[in-house]
Protein backbone atom coordinates (compact mmCIF):
# COMPACT_ATOMS: atom_id res chain seq x y z
CA UNK A 1 0.00 0.00 0.00
CA UNK A 2 1.60 3.53 -0.92
CA UNK A 3 0.95 6.42 1.09
CA UNK A 4 1.93 10.09 0.59
CA UNK A 5 2.66 12.75 3.84
CA UNK A 6 2.35 16.10 3.42
CA UNK A 7 3.53 18.77 5.48
CA UNK A 8 1.91 21.58 4.72
CA UNK A 9 1.42 25.29 5.84
CA UNK A 10 -1.37 26.80 6.81
CA UNK A 11 -2.83 29.51 8.08
CA UNK A 12 -5.43 29.86 10.67
CA UNK A 13 -8.82 30.75 8.95
CA UNK A 14 -7.71 30.95 5.71
CA UNK A 15 -10.63 27.91 5.01
CA UNK A 16 -10.34 28.10 1.08
CA UNK A 17 -6.38 28.14 1.07
CA UNK A 18 -5.81 25.44 3.11
CA UNK A 19 -8.76 23.24 1.40
CA UNK A 20 -6.97 23.85 -2.34
CA UNK A 21 -3.71 23.16 -0.58
CA UNK A 22 -5.20 19.72 0.75
CA UNK A 23 -7.09 19.24 -2.86
CA UNK A 24 -4.00 19.88 -4.51
CA UNK A 25 -1.52 17.51 -2.32
CA UNK A 26 -4.33 14.93 -2.47
CA UNK A 27 -4.32 15.16 -6.73
CA UNK A 28 -0.58 14.79 -6.79
CA UNK A 29 -0.75 11.75 -4.17
CA UNK A 30 -3.67 10.15 -6.82
CA UNK A 31 -1.06 10.91 -9.69
CA UNK A 32 2.05 8.85 -7.58
CA UNK A 33 -0.49 5.97 -7.30
CA UNK A 34 -1.08 6.52 -3.26
CA UNK A 35 -3.84 4.87 -1.73
CA UNK A 36 -3.95 7.29 1.12
CA UNK A 37 -2.69 10.66 1.60
CA UNK A 38 -2.31 12.57 5.33
CA UNK A 39 -2.12 15.79 6.19
CA UNK A 40 -1.32 17.78 9.92
CA UNK A 41 -3.16 18.54 12.78
CA UNK A 42 -6.03 21.13 12.13
CA UNK A 43 -4.42 21.56 8.96
CA UNK A 44 -7.84 22.56 7.43
CA UNK A 45 -8.63 25.41 10.38
CA UNK A 46 -4.71 26.40 10.79
CA UNK A 47 -3.38 25.45 14.26
CA UNK A 48 -3.34 27.40 16.90
CA UNK A 49 -6.80 29.15 16.51
CA UNK A 50 -6.74 29.63 19.78
CA UNK A 51 -9.57 31.45 20.60
CA UNK A 52 -11.45 31.74 17.61
CA UNK A 53 -12.41 28.10 18.47
CA UNK A 54 -14.87 30.61 20.57
CA UNK A 55 -16.08 32.42 17.74
CA UNK A 56 -19.66 31.79 15.90
CA UNK A 57 -18.39 32.66 12.47
CA UNK A 58 -15.27 30.96 12.34
CA UNK A 59 -16.92 27.89 13.54
CA UNK A 60 -19.65 27.81 10.80
CA UNK A 61 -17.06 28.53 8.47
CA UNK A 62 -15.49 25.46 9.69
CA UNK A 63 -17.92 23.48 9.59
CA UNK A 64 -18.43 24.85 6.04
CA UNK A 65 -15.27 23.96 4.78
CA UNK A 66 -15.19 20.30 5.99
CA UNK A 67 -18.60 19.53 3.94
CA UNK A 68 -16.59 21.31 1.28
CA UNK A 69 -13.55 19.65 1.19
CA UNK A 70 -15.90 16.57 1.62
CA UNK A 71 -17.30 17.44 -1.87
CA UNK A 72 -14.19 18.17 -3.64
CA UNK A 73 -12.31 15.11 -2.70
CA UNK A 74 -15.19 12.57 -3.79
CA UNK A 75 -14.00 11.70 -6.75
CA UNK A 76 -9.93 12.20 -6.11
CA UNK A 77 -10.03 7.97 -6.14
CA UNK A 78 -7.45 8.26 -2.37
CA UNK A 79 -8.07 8.49 0.82
CA UNK A 80 -7.46 11.43 2.45
CA UNK A 81 -6.60 11.77 6.28
CA UNK A 82 -7.56 15.44 7.61
CA UNK A 83 -6.88 17.63 10.90
CA UNK A 84 -10.18 19.64 11.73
CA UNK A 85 -12.34 20.20 13.95
CA UNK A 86 -15.66 18.36 14.87
CA UNK A 87 -18.60 19.40 17.38
CA UNK A 88 -18.63 17.23 20.67
CA UNK A 89 -20.33 13.90 20.85
CA UNK A 90 -21.99 14.83 23.59
CA UNK A 91 -23.87 18.30 23.79
CA UNK A 92 -24.57 19.27 27.15
CA UNK A 93 -21.67 18.16 29.07
CA UNK A 94 -17.91 18.93 28.73
CA UNK A 95 -16.27 21.08 25.84
CA UNK A 96 -17.95 21.86 22.67
CA UNK A 97 -15.32 20.31 20.25
CA UNK A 98 -13.35 18.14 19.30
CA UNK A 99 -9.67 18.27 17.73
CA UNK A 100 -9.83 15.56 15.47
CA UNK A 101 -8.80 13.71 12.45
CA UNK A 102 -10.77 13.03 10.05
CA UNK A 103 -11.06 9.73 7.20
CA UNK A 104 -12.57 11.12 3.89
CA UNK A 105 -13.49 8.34 1.14
CA UNK A 106 -15.40 8.81 -1.72
CA UNK A 107 -17.32 11.91 -0.56
CA UNK A 108 -18.01 10.80 2.67
CA UNK A 109 -16.09 11.31 6.31
CA UNK A 110 -16.03 7.29 6.78
CA UNK A 111 -14.78 7.23 10.48
CA UNK A 112 -13.24 10.18 12.90
CA UNK A 113 -10.21 10.08 15.91
CA UNK A 114 -10.66 12.52 18.58
CA UNK A 115 -7.83 13.73 20.13
CA UNK A 116 -7.16 11.92 23.20
CA UNK A 117 -4.71 13.72 25.41
CA UNK A 118 -4.75 18.03 25.58
CA UNK A 119 -1.63 19.33 26.34
CA UNK A 120 -1.93 22.18 28.78
CA UNK A 121 1.43 23.86 29.28
CA UNK A 122 3.42 26.38 28.13
CA UNK A 123 1.92 28.13 24.73
CA UNK A 124 -0.58 24.67 24.61
CA UNK A 125 -4.47 25.51 26.42
CA UNK A 126 -6.10 22.94 24.56
CA UNK A 127 -8.35 21.80 27.37
CA UNK A 128 -10.22 25.56 27.13
CA UNK A 129 -11.79 24.37 23.83
CA UNK A 130 -11.83 20.20 23.53
CA UNK A 131 -13.42 17.98 25.32
CA UNK A 132 -11.25 14.64 24.76
CA UNK A 133 -11.49 11.19 23.35
CA UNK A 134 -11.48 8.25 25.16
CA UNK A 135 -8.91 6.32 23.03
CA UNK A 136 -6.92 5.74 19.60
CA UNK A 137 -9.49 5.07 16.77
CA UNK A 138 -8.44 2.10 13.83
CA UNK A 139 -8.76 3.97 10.41
CA UNK A 140 -9.00 0.80 7.73
CA UNK A 141 -8.11 2.29 4.35
CA UNK A 142 -8.54 -0.80 1.97
CA UNK A 143 -7.05 -4.16 3.84
CA UNK A 144 -4.94 -2.22 6.07
CA UNK A 145 -5.22 -0.94 9.44
CA UNK A 146 -3.83 2.03 11.20
CA UNK A 147 -4.25 3.22 14.75
CA UNK A 148 -4.50 6.77 14.61
CA UNK A 149 -3.43 9.69 17.07
CA UNK A 150 -3.12 13.35 16.89
CA UNK A 151 0.03 14.81 18.29
CA UNK A 152 0.18 14.80 22.39
CA UNK A 153 -1.22 11.21 22.31
CA UNK A 154 2.06 9.70 21.33
CA UNK A 155 4.11 12.32 24.09
CA UNK A 156 3.39 10.13 27.40
CA UNK A 157 5.64 6.58 26.96
CA UNK A 158 6.02 5.38 30.47
CA UNK A 159 9.20 3.41 28.95
CA UNK A 160 11.19 6.93 27.27
CA UNK A 161 9.61 9.81 30.22
CA UNK A 162 11.00 9.77 33.67
CA UNK A 163 7.85 11.74 34.66
CA UNK A 164 4.59 12.27 32.69
CA UNK A 165 1.71 14.74 32.03
CA UNK A 166 -1.10 12.33 31.96
CA UNK A 167 -2.11 8.68 33.85
CA UNK A 168 -3.17 7.12 30.56
CA UNK A 169 -1.30 6.22 27.72
CA UNK A 170 -3.42 5.70 24.48
CA UNK A 171 -0.72 4.25 22.29
CA UNK A 172 0.00 1.18 24.73
CA UNK A 173 -3.70 0.87 25.50
CA UNK A 174 -4.35 0.26 21.68
CA UNK A 175 -0.91 -1.12 20.27
CA UNK A 176 -0.10 -3.52 23.28
CA UNK A 177 -3.31 -5.71 21.96
CA UNK A 178 -4.27 -4.72 18.47
CA UNK A 179 -0.21 -4.24 16.78
CA UNK A 180 -0.84 -1.90 13.47
CA UNK A 181 1.03 1.00 11.98
CA UNK A 182 0.28 4.29 14.22
CA UNK A 183 -0.30 7.19 12.59
CA UNK A 184 0.36 10.22 14.42
CA UNK A 185 -0.82 13.58 12.65
CA UNK A 186 0.73 16.80 14.87
CA UNK A 187 1.33 20.85 15.06
CA UNK A 188 4.76 20.27 16.61
CA UNK A 189 6.06 24.06 17.09
CA UNK A 190 10.17 24.38 17.09
CA UNK A 191 11.96 24.61 20.20
CA UNK A 192 16.11 23.93 20.80
CA UNK A 193 16.50 20.33 21.68
CA UNK A 194 13.32 19.39 20.45
CA UNK A 195 14.14 17.95 17.04
CA UNK A 196 15.73 15.21 18.25
CA UNK A 197 14.30 14.57 21.42
CA UNK A 198 10.91 13.92 19.08
CA UNK A 199 12.98 11.62 16.99
CA UNK A 200 13.82 9.76 19.68
CA UNK A 201 10.75 9.46 21.43
CA UNK A 202 9.16 7.96 17.72
CA UNK A 203 11.58 5.53 17.37
CA UNK A 204 11.22 4.57 20.71
CA UNK A 205 7.79 3.71 20.40
CA UNK A 206 8.29 2.01 17.40
CA UNK A 207 10.57 -0.73 18.71
CA UNK A 208 8.48 -0.89 21.82
CA UNK A 209 5.45 -1.96 19.57
CA UNK A 210 7.63 -3.16 16.46
CA UNK A 211 5.35 -1.51 14.11
CA UNK A 212 6.05 1.49 11.59
CA UNK A 213 5.48 4.90 12.87
CA UNK A 214 3.70 7.60 10.46
CA UNK A 215 4.33 10.98 11.86
CA UNK A 216 3.05 13.83 9.58
CA UNK A 217 3.82 17.28 11.08
CA UNK A 218 2.95 20.75 9.98
CA UNK A 219 5.29 23.68 8.66
CA UNK A 220 5.88 27.30 8.97
CA UNK A 221 4.92 30.28 11.03
CA UNK A 222 1.86 31.36 12.75
CA UNK A 223 2.52 34.09 15.17
CA UNK A 224 5.03 33.58 17.71
CA UNK A 225 5.24 30.20 16.92
CA UNK A 226 7.76 28.70 13.90
CA UNK A 227 6.42 24.53 12.98
CA UNK A 228 9.57 22.42 12.01
CA UNK A 229 7.78 19.57 9.88
CA UNK A 230 10.39 17.26 9.59
CA UNK A 231 7.51 14.89 8.86
CA UNK A 232 8.98 10.96 9.15
CA UNK A 233 8.83 7.31 8.96
CA UNK A 234 9.88 5.22 11.06
CA UNK A 235 9.85 1.10 10.52
CA UNK A 236 9.23 -1.51 13.29
CA UNK A 237 13.00 -2.07 14.13
CA UNK A 238 12.79 1.63 15.16
CA UNK A 239 14.99 3.16 11.68
CA UNK A 240 14.36 6.10 10.19
CA UNK A 241 13.63 5.06 6.43
CA UNK A 242 12.05 8.77 5.34
CA UNK A 243 12.32 12.18 6.50
CA UNK A 244 11.10 15.58 5.23
CA UNK A 245 13.02 18.89 5.24
CA UNK A 246 12.91 21.20 7.87
CA UNK A 247 11.09 24.69 7.79
CA UNK A 248 10.11 23.27 3.96
CA UNK A 249 6.91 22.09 2.69
CA UNK A 250 7.40 18.81 1.13
CA UNK A 251 6.12 15.44 0.33
CA UNK A 252 7.07 11.68 1.10
CA UNK A 253 5.86 9.02 -1.23
CA UNK A 254 6.37 5.45 0.00
CA UNK A 255 5.17 1.82 -0.08
CA UNK A 256 4.29 0.71 3.48
CA UNK A 257 4.78 -2.99 2.05
CA UNK A 258 8.19 -2.46 0.99
CA UNK A 259 9.94 0.32 2.95
CA UNK A 260 12.80 2.16 1.82
CA UNK A 261 16.70 1.66 3.66
CA UNK A 262 16.82 3.24 6.79
CA UNK A 263 18.54 6.88 6.33
CA UNK A 264 22.05 7.05 7.46
CA UNK A 265 22.85 9.76 9.40
CA UNK A 266 19.74 11.86 11.00
CA UNK A 267 20.56 15.82 10.36
CA UNK A 268 21.34 18.23 12.98
CA UNK A 269 17.81 19.13 14.24
CA UNK A 270 18.60 21.50 17.17
CA UNK A 271 21.80 23.88 16.29
CA UNK A 272 22.75 27.28 15.03
CA UNK A 273 21.72 26.71 11.84
CA UNK A 274 17.62 25.30 12.93
CA UNK A 275 17.36 28.19 15.16
CA UNK A 276 18.69 30.30 12.30
CA UNK A 277 16.13 28.84 9.84
CA UNK A 278 13.20 28.97 12.52
CA UNK A 279 14.10 32.75 12.74
CA UNK A 280 13.80 33.78 9.08
CA UNK A 281 10.72 31.08 8.67
CA UNK A 282 9.21 32.68 11.97
CA UNK A 283 9.22 36.55 10.34
CA UNK A 284 8.71 35.37 6.43
CA UNK A 285 5.18 34.13 7.89
CA UNK A 286 4.41 36.50 9.82
CA UNK A 287 5.62 38.86 7.38
CA UNK A 288 3.19 37.48 5.13
CA UNK A 289 0.17 36.26 6.55
CA UNK A 290 -0.25 39.22 8.19
CA UNK A 291 -0.20 41.02 4.91
CA UNK A 292 3.26 43.10 4.91
CA UNK A 293 5.40 43.10 1.67
CA UNK A 294 8.23 44.96 3.58
CA UNK A 295 9.87 45.94 6.60
CA UNK A 296 12.32 48.87 8.79
CA UNK A 297 14.06 48.51 11.65
CA UNK A 298 16.79 50.95 13.67
CA UNK A 299 20.63 49.89 12.58
CA UNK A 300 22.48 50.80 15.63
CA UNK A 301 25.73 49.30 14.24
CA UNK A 302 25.26 46.50 17.07
CA UNK A 303 24.95 42.93 17.45
CA UNK A 304 21.19 43.12 17.86
CA UNK A 305 20.10 45.12 15.24
CA UNK A 306 22.82 43.51 12.57
CA UNK A 307 21.67 39.87 13.31
CA UNK A 308 17.87 41.16 12.85
CA UNK A 309 18.66 42.59 9.55
CA UNK A 310 20.20 39.62 8.31
CA UNK A 311 17.47 37.14 9.22
CA UNK A 312 15.13 39.56 7.50
CA UNK A 313 17.19 39.95 4.39
CA UNK A 314 16.91 36.13 4.43
CA UNK A 315 13.26 35.94 5.30
CA UNK A 316 12.02 39.08 3.25
CA UNK A 317 14.72 39.61 0.09
CA UNK A 318 17.44 43.14 0.69
CA UNK A 319 15.47 45.18 -1.46
CA UNK A 320 11.96 44.62 0.60
CA UNK A 321 14.18 45.36 3.94
CA UNK A 322 14.91 49.07 4.90
CA UNK A 323 17.19 50.36 7.74
CA UNK A 324 17.33 53.35 9.31
CA UNK A 325 20.22 55.25 11.25
CA UNK A 326 19.28 57.70 13.71
CA UNK A 327 22.54 58.63 15.32
CA UNK A 328 21.58 60.96 18.77
CA UNK A 329 24.62 63.17 20.41
CA UNK A 330 25.95 60.44 21.81
CA UNK A 331 26.03 57.76 18.79
CA UNK A 332 30.08 57.12 17.98
CA UNK A 333 31.46 57.18 14.56
CA UNK A 334 32.48 54.03 14.27
CA UNK A 335 29.08 53.01 14.93
CA UNK A 336 27.78 54.60 11.86
CA UNK A 337 30.75 53.13 10.23
CA UNK A 338 29.84 49.51 11.63
CA UNK A 339 25.67 50.07 10.32
CA UNK A 340 26.43 51.57 7.00
CA UNK A 341 28.86 48.29 5.97
CA UNK A 342 26.45 45.86 7.91
CA UNK A 343 23.56 47.22 5.39
CA UNK A 344 26.27 47.22 2.30
CA UNK A 345 27.24 43.53 2.79
CA UNK A 346 23.31 42.86 3.18
CA UNK A 347 22.49 45.04 0.03
CA UNK A 348 19.75 46.91 1.72
CA UNK A 349 18.93 50.36 1.46
CA UNK A 350 19.17 52.91 4.30
CA UNK A 351 18.58 56.30 5.35
CA UNK A 352 19.65 57.98 8.22
CA UNK A 353 17.69 60.53 10.58
CA UNK A 354 19.94 62.59 12.91
CA UNK A 355 17.94 63.18 15.91
CA UNK A 356 20.18 65.58 17.72
CA UNK A 357 17.65 68.21 16.83
CA UNK A 358 14.36 66.51 17.82
CA UNK A 359 16.23 65.51 21.46
CA UNK A 360 17.47 68.91 21.75
CA UNK A 361 13.75 70.16 21.55
CA UNK A 362 12.15 67.55 23.25
CA UNK A 363 14.49 68.48 26.31
CA UNK A 364 13.45 72.02 25.88
CA UNK A 365 10.04 71.37 25.89
CA UNK A 366 9.89 69.58 28.89
CA UNK A 367 12.42 71.37 31.01
CA UNK A 368 10.03 72.58 33.02
CA UNK A 369 7.79 69.12 34.02
CA UNK A 370 10.98 68.12 34.45
CA UNK A 371 11.33 70.47 37.42
CA UNK A 372 15.12 71.12 36.74
CA UNK A 373 16.27 67.67 38.42
CA UNK A 374 19.13 65.94 37.74
CA UNK A 375 19.15 64.04 34.45
CA UNK A 376 18.82 60.43 34.74
CA UNK A 377 17.42 57.37 32.67
CA UNK A 378 15.16 59.77 31.58
CA UNK A 379 16.24 61.55 29.17
CA UNK A 380 18.57 57.81 27.65
CA UNK A 381 14.41 56.45 27.08
CA UNK A 382 13.81 60.02 25.23
CA UNK A 383 16.07 59.10 22.63
CA UNK A 384 14.81 55.11 22.35
CA UNK A 385 10.94 56.89 22.47
CA UNK A 386 12.23 59.63 19.36
CA UNK A 387 13.77 56.64 17.11
CA UNK A 388 10.59 54.24 17.88
CA UNK A 389 8.26 56.94 16.71
CA UNK A 390 10.50 57.84 13.59
CA UNK A 391 10.38 54.03 12.95
CA UNK A 392 6.63 53.88 13.43
CA UNK A 393 6.03 56.93 11.26
CA UNK A 394 7.86 55.35 8.30
CA UNK A 395 5.98 52.05 8.65
CA UNK A 396 2.65 54.39 8.45
CA UNK A 397 3.71 56.03 5.85
CA UNK A 398 4.88 53.31 3.89
CA UNK A 399 3.49 50.31 4.88
CA UNK A 400 6.65 48.71 6.04
CA UNK A 401 6.59 45.83 9.51
CA UNK A 402 8.89 47.94 11.81
CA UNK A 403 11.20 44.64 13.64
CA UNK A 404 11.95 45.13 17.17
CA UNK A 405 15.48 44.33 17.77
CA UNK A 406 15.85 43.46 21.66
CA UNK A 407 17.25 40.04 23.03
CA UNK A 408 15.79 38.25 25.71
CA UNK A 409 18.57 39.09 28.33
CA UNK A 410 17.05 42.36 27.94
CA UNK A 411 13.70 41.66 27.74
CA UNK A 412 14.33 39.75 30.69
CA UNK A 413 15.95 42.28 32.75
CA UNK A 414 13.62 45.28 31.75
CA UNK A 415 16.91 46.69 29.90
CA UNK A 416 14.10 48.13 27.59
CA UNK A 417 12.36 51.11 26.80
CA UNK A 418 8.35 50.91 26.69
CA UNK A 419 7.23 52.92 23.09
CA UNK A 420 11.22 53.13 22.35
CA UNK A 421 13.49 50.52 21.19
CA UNK A 422 10.36 47.95 22.41
CA UNK A 423 8.12 49.70 19.33
CA UNK A 424 7.64 47.04 16.28
CA UNK A 425 5.18 44.96 15.23
CA UNK A 426 7.55 41.75 15.70
CA UNK A 427 10.87 41.26 18.05
CA UNK A 428 12.54 39.07 16.13
CA UNK A 429 15.50 37.83 18.61
CA UNK A 430 13.53 38.43 21.65
CA UNK A 431 13.77 34.55 22.76
CA UNK A 432 17.69 34.52 22.05
CA UNK A 433 20.04 35.47 25.20
CA UNK A 434 23.02 37.89 24.36
CA UNK A 435 25.49 35.12 23.97
CA UNK A 436 23.03 33.37 21.70
CA UNK A 437 22.65 36.54 19.02
CA UNK A 438 26.71 37.10 19.31
CA UNK A 439 26.56 32.84 18.01
CA UNK A 440 23.77 33.36 15.91
CA UNK A 441 25.95 36.27 14.88
CA UNK A 442 29.09 34.48 14.08
CA UNK A 443 27.34 31.57 12.44
CA UNK A 444 26.20 33.85 9.81
CA UNK A 445 29.61 35.33 9.43
CA UNK A 446 30.81 31.51 8.81
CA UNK A 447 31.33 31.91 5.20
CA UNK A 448 32.16 35.70 4.76
CA UNK A 449 32.11 38.83 6.93
CA UNK A 450 28.47 40.12 6.90
CA UNK A 451 29.00 41.53 10.50
CA UNK A 452 31.69 43.57 11.35
CA UNK A 453 34.59 41.90 13.82
CA UNK A 454 34.35 44.80 15.37
CA UNK A 455 30.79 44.65 16.33
CA UNK A 456 31.73 41.20 17.75
CA UNK A 457 34.36 42.45 19.90
CA UNK A 458 33.47 46.05 21.11
CA UNK A 459 31.48 46.10 24.77
CA UNK A 460 27.91 46.34 24.03
CA UNK A 461 26.28 49.74 24.61
CA UNK A 462 23.34 51.46 24.35
CA UNK A 463 24.81 55.07 23.50
CA UNK A 464 22.66 56.86 25.20
CA UNK A 465 24.56 58.72 27.33
CA UNK A 466 28.93 59.44 27.58
CA UNK A 467 30.83 56.06 27.48
CA UNK A 468 27.80 53.91 28.39
CA UNK A 469 28.35 50.17 28.46
CA UNK A 470 25.77 47.71 29.27
CA UNK A 471 27.77 46.40 32.31
CA UNK A 472 26.99 49.47 33.83
CA UNK A 473 23.49 48.38 34.42
CA UNK A 474 24.05 44.79 34.35
CA UNK A 475 26.09 42.12 35.19
CA UNK A 476 28.32 40.37 32.31
CA UNK A 477 26.06 38.89 30.26
CA UNK A 478 28.14 35.49 30.47
CA UNK A 479 27.41 35.67 34.02
CA UNK A 480 23.75 37.23 33.52
CA UNK A 481 22.18 34.69 31.03
CA UNK A 482 23.34 31.64 32.64
CA UNK A 483 20.98 32.85 35.72
CA UNK A 484 18.02 33.90 33.63
CA UNK A 485 18.12 30.01 31.30
CA UNK A 486 18.42 28.85 34.89
CA UNK A 487 15.60 30.76 36.37
CA UNK A 488 13.07 31.16 33.30
CA UNK A 489 13.61 27.98 30.85
CA UNK A 490 14.88 25.91 33.86
CA UNK A 491 12.39 26.68 36.58
CA UNK A 492 14.98 26.39 38.88
CA UNK A 493 14.69 28.01 42.74
CA UNK A 494 16.93 31.24 43.97
CA UNK A 495 18.77 28.43 46.37
CA UNK A 496 19.34 25.79 43.25
CA UNK A 497 20.97 28.48 41.10
CA UNK A 498 23.43 29.86 43.68
CA UNK A 499 23.84 26.55 44.16
CA UNK A 500 25.29 26.21 40.54
CA UNK A 501 28.06 29.25 41.76
CA UNK A 502 26.61 32.18 41.79
CA UNK A 503 26.18 34.97 44.58
CA UNK A 504 22.65 34.76 46.48
CA UNK A 505 22.76 38.49 45.73
CA UNK A 506 23.57 38.65 42.59
CA UNK A 507 21.14 35.71 41.72
CA UNK A 508 18.36 37.74 43.64
CA UNK A 509 18.98 41.25 42.08
CA UNK A 510 18.64 39.49 38.93
CA UNK A 511 15.19 37.51 39.60
CA UNK A 512 14.19 41.04 41.07
CA UNK A 513 14.84 42.64 37.87
CA UNK A 514 12.54 39.79 35.72
CA UNK A 515 9.79 39.95 38.13
CA UNK A 516 9.75 43.63 38.12
CA UNK A 517 9.55 43.89 34.23
CA UNK A 518 6.66 42.13 33.85
CA UNK A 519 4.42 45.04 33.37
CA UNK A 520 6.95 45.68 30.38
CA UNK A 521 6.91 42.16 28.69
CA UNK A 522 2.83 42.19 28.29
CA UNK A 523 2.95 45.45 26.21
CA UNK A 524 6.14 44.02 24.08
CA UNK A 525 5.48 43.03 20.42
CA UNK A 526 4.73 39.26 19.86
CA UNK A 527 8.64 37.23 19.49
CA UNK A 528 9.55 34.10 17.60
CA UNK A 529 9.37 31.73 19.78
CA UNK A 530 12.70 29.03 20.02
CA UNK A 531 13.03 28.23 22.95
CA UNK A 532 11.41 25.57 25.50
CA UNK A 533 9.76 28.75 27.59
CA UNK A 534 9.57 32.08 25.88
CA UNK A 535 8.42 35.57 27.04
CA UNK A 536 4.89 35.89 25.75
CA UNK A 537 1.71 32.87 25.56
CA UNK A 538 3.92 30.34 27.07
CA UNK A 539 4.59 32.27 30.09
CA UNK A 540 1.68 34.03 31.75
CA UNK A 541 2.29 36.05 35.11
CA UNK A 542 0.78 38.44 36.69
CA UNK A 543 1.98 41.98 36.71
CA UNK A 544 0.40 43.37 40.18
CA UNK A 545 1.61 40.57 42.55
CA UNK A 546 3.89 40.14 46.02
CA UNK A 547 7.85 41.17 45.53
CA UNK A 548 9.04 36.71 45.21
CA UNK A 549 12.72 37.58 46.23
Amino acid sequence: MRISIHQINTIVGDFNGNIDRIVDAGKKSARMGASLAIFPELSLTGYPPLDLLENSNFLLQASDALDTLVEKTRDLGISLIVGTILPGEKPIEGKPLNNAAVLLEGGRISNAHRKVLLPTYDVFDENRYFQPGESLTTFQVGESGFAMSICEDVWNDKTFWTTRQYHYDPVEDHLSTRPMPLINIAASPFSQGKGSLRVEMLINIAKRFRTPVIYVNQVGGNDSLVFDGRSLVIDGEGKVVALAEGFAEETLSLDLENLPAPITGIPEMDGDASVYQALVTGLRDYTAKCGFASAVLGLSGGVDSSLTAAIAVDALGAGNVHGILMPSPYTSSPSVEDALAIAENLGIRTKTIDITNIYNSYLSELSGGLEGLPGDVTEENIQARIRGNILMALSNRFGHLVLSTGNKSELATGYCTLYGDMSGGLAVISDLYKGEVYRLTRYINRDREIVPRRVLEKPPSAELRPDQKDEDSLPPYDVLDPVLKAYIEDHKTLSEIVELGYKDALVTAILNMVEGNEYKRQQAAPGIKVSWKAFGLGRRYPIAKAKLF
